[in-house]
């Protein structure tokens, strides 16, 4: 269940563009007047960001239950790429180097911090240029909704930014089955009404800009903050996923009997249950299906905003990006969490839909969320911005691009790398300990092959792809403490921890 094969992908890709194009929403020539267009010269762009999802799409072949059929059908309009990674595995870090247009080696921006600080985190960032802020010094209108950077967006970065209501809710007066502090994590049916979450109200909002007269070309952002904990959603979502019909994911007892110390420290996130624990208590289930309704209701409303962008005059020139910040694990590992160097936590949904573009494309080529921001404003034919570390997409998406030797790097920790390429994940570790998992015959990551001689060679060719330096952590990191690793290193760099 683990992935589905790049055949059966392709087939569900040209069903969807069959009904793509069947379904396509007719606009009439009052409605291409209605509104002025910004010209092909410069487009648009609709940038959709998805909170704490995994490849739990259809599309993505992650589980076999998982029913998305609006990111599925975006998919179907443009290109996918099913080996995408975050850079970060945590919310804050992942979305300041998307944002920043840097690595988190190159800001010591490793752990969560205030959106505001990302200026002040380091000398690599003081006088940095924000995607949104790029965009709008080259003549966009910038909007915005929800969670973009870590907790909203910070002050002046979008010119219209229609906030961000705090938290994760709504929430019941009591959890209904995990309550530890120190997470969201908890699930079951709740609110009532889709109106009553907050992603509604965001989609709503996006929905209003959309139907807006736009006299300049505008970058349009909406962050929807599902499927992040808790997974709460009414009643409808949970019933698309029976209890009794899921499958539960891959999950194996000894898995961590090949891996070094240092993995297991870093890794642990002793706030979060554990498969054991789930097993133990009869919730595996219920949590799964807690994600795949959080996962359904949530693609609902990227339908709802994309259906108005269909029906708006921007609809021929705007380009649609769709990402997640980074995975989640879901029992695989013996964890529910992200906070990891593993293909479940980094591997994220990536989604490119341009005007005139290709259709129903999909690549395994390695990517990172870190070239998203030289991507967009190549496509929209903006100056590169010498500052990014990413590489543009736009050949890729056009088909000539040349892919060998490409990899994609995730960062957890000072120290701490994966690298990704287009069949082996290698791990180095501060101490120099190392993970390496060949994905072609081993895709949970089941068997450490880093102390075979037999691979040193690839080893060695990917840990070419390492930083040369590593910033230290900045001085603006959060003081939450994850674990024991992260309460001796923030302590080392003088942050006072908060446990």
């Amino acid at each position: 269940m683990r992935r589905s094969s790049l055949t059966k992908i392709l087939c569900v890709l040209s069903s969807l563009v069959l009904i793509t194009v069947c379904d396509a929403t007719s606009k009439t020539t009052e409605q291409a007047q209605e509104l002025p267009n910004p010209g092909p010269h410069k487009q648009n762009v609709l940038m959709i960001i998805v909170d704490d999802l995994n490849d739990w799409v259809g599309v993505m072949g992650g589980h076999p239950n998982a029913h998305t059929p609006n990111i599925d059908k975006l998919a179907a309009e443009g290109m996918l790429f099913t080996n995408a990674h975050a850079t970060a595995s945590l919310c804050g870090p992942s979305r300041a180097s998307v944002m920043t247009g840097l690595r988190p080696s190159t800001t010591g921006i490793y752990g969560q911090l205030s959106d505001k600080n990302i200026k002040l985190a380091s000398p690599a960032t003081e006088n940095i240029t924000f995607m949104t802020e790029y965009f709008a010094e080259n003549g966009y209108k910038t909007m915005g909704i929800g969670k973009i950077f870590h907790s909203g967006a910070p002050e002046g970065s979008i010119q219209e930014y229609g906030g961000r209501i705090n938290g994760f809710g709504p929430h019941p007066r009591n959890k209904f089955v995990w309550d530890r502090n120190g997470t969201n994590t908890d699930w079951g049916v709740f609110p009532k009404n889709d109106e009553d979450m907050i992603d509604y109200k965001s989609a709503m909002w996006a929905k209003d800009k959309l139907a807006e007269e736009h006299a300049s070309p505008f970058f349009l952002t909406v962050g929807f903050i599902r499927p992040h904990a808790p997974w709460y959603a009414p009643q409808k979502w949970f019933d698309m996923h029976p209890r009794e019909s899921l499958t539960m994911p891959p999950y194996l007892a000894t898995d961590f009997d090949d891996i070094p110390e240092i993995s297991r420290a870093l890794h642990e996130v002793p706030m979060m249950p554990t498969t054991e624990w789930v097993i133990e208590n009869g919730e595996w289930a219920n949590a799964v299906q807690g994600y795949l309704a959080s996962v359904s209701f949530v693609d609902h409303y990227v339908g709802e905003v994309l259906k108005a962008l269909e029906s708006s005059p921007y609809a021929d020139n705007t380009i649609v990006v769709l990402w997640g910040d980074h995975g989640y694990h879901l029992g695989e590992k013996n964890r529910f969490a992200k906070h990891s160097l593993w293909e479940e936590t980094t591997r994220v949904p990536l989604i490119f839909k341009t005007p005139g573009g290709v259709k129903g494309k999909v690549t395994g080529t390695p990517a990172s969320l870190l070239d998203l921001y030289p991507t967009l404003i190549d496509l929209v034919g903006l100056p590169a911005n010498e500052d990014n570390e990413g590489t543009s997409l736009k050949p890729l998406l056009e088909g000539s691009a040349d892919t060998s030797g490409k990899v994609a790097m995730t960062s957890y920790g000072y120290g701490n790398h994966a690298i990704r390429d287009d069949r082996y994940r290698y791990i180095y570790f501060s101490d120099g300990s190392e993970e390496l998992y060949d994905h072609q015959n081993d895709p949970n990551e089941w068997v450490n092959l880093a102390d075979n001689i037999d691979y040193d060679e690839i080893k060695q060719q990917l840990a070419h792809h390492l930083p040369e330096v590593s910033a230290p952590l900045s001085p603006v990191t959060s003081s939450d403490v994850t674990n024991d690793y992260f309460r001796e290193i923030l302590t080392k760099a003088g942050i006072d921890v908060k446990d």
